[in-house]
């Protein structure tokens, strides 16, 4: 079962091999990024579902890459530290954490502590509505809509289309790779990574023909997708 994909910021690559080994056992993908600079970027083409993030890494501080996360994305976010001062500052979360991880740690712990962050926000994640221009996307009732002057008409969407608009919605201004779309909505697949074209295909010409705005889902030369052109 593929359980996310998580960012590990940190600049001990003994430290981030053992996170890794202990999350892929758990059954999530990682990705791993030595100085802050690395993380952003793995950050804005991968849309990762957790970072864990090391205050003391190179070039870009921890405290500055969840600062510049928060400014576009609410993507759960745990720091890691052994400094005293970093952590009176961490202890009231003010910056945006979701928690936050002292070292020494025991790995398993650090597993536990993913689990229960992402429980708890795909758990808050689901009770929410999330709306660009007029479509709607309810994540309760797992059902996406499209405003008019006359009705709200639900989009027929097949799973595989709900959940990449459901996606993809998050941040409409985002170039997301195809591989990154097929990684995060059809998980279980083993379509090829140009099944994506026809399911985008799909979406733009449904949402259109049921009254949403026209010229969504336009091409990233080299990447993939986003949902809408950055005004």
């Amino acid at each position: 079962m593929d359980k996310g994909l998580i960012l590990i910021v940190e600049d001990e690559p003994a430290i981030a091999g053992i996170l890794e080994a202990y999350l892929i056992r758990d059954g999530y993908r990682t990705i791993s990024a030595a100085d802050g600079e690395i993380a952003l970027r793995h950050y804005a083409m991968l849309s990762p579902d957790l970072v864990l993030l090391d205050v003391r890494i190179p070039k870009i501080d921890g405290f500055e890459v969840l600062t510049r996360l928060r400014r576009e994305s609410n993507v759960p976010v745990i720091m890691v530290s052994a400094l005293a001062e970093d952590i009176d500052r961490l202890s009231g979360l003010r910056l945006g954490a979701d928690d936050y991880i002292i070292k020494p740690f025991n790995p398993q712990e650090v597993v536990a502590r993913v689990n229960a962050v992402l429980r708890r926000t795909r758990n808050n994640m689901a009770n929410m509505t999330v709306r660009f221009e007029n479509i709607l996307i309810d994540f309760d009732a797992h059902a996406a809509f499209v405003d008019t002057e006359e009705e709200r008409k639900l989009l027929p969407l097949t799973l595989s289309e709900y959940r990449i608009l459901a996606y993809m919605i998050r941040r409409p201004t985002h170039a997301f790779q195809r591989n990154d779309l097929l990684d995060a909505c059809l998980p279980q697949s083993d379509a090829l990574v140009r099944t994506i074209d026809t399911h985008i295909a799909n979406l733009r010409r449904k949402i259109e023909v049921h009254g949403g705005p026209s010229g969504l889902f336009p091409a990233v030369r080299g990447i993939g997708y986003r949902l809408s052109e950055p005004r």
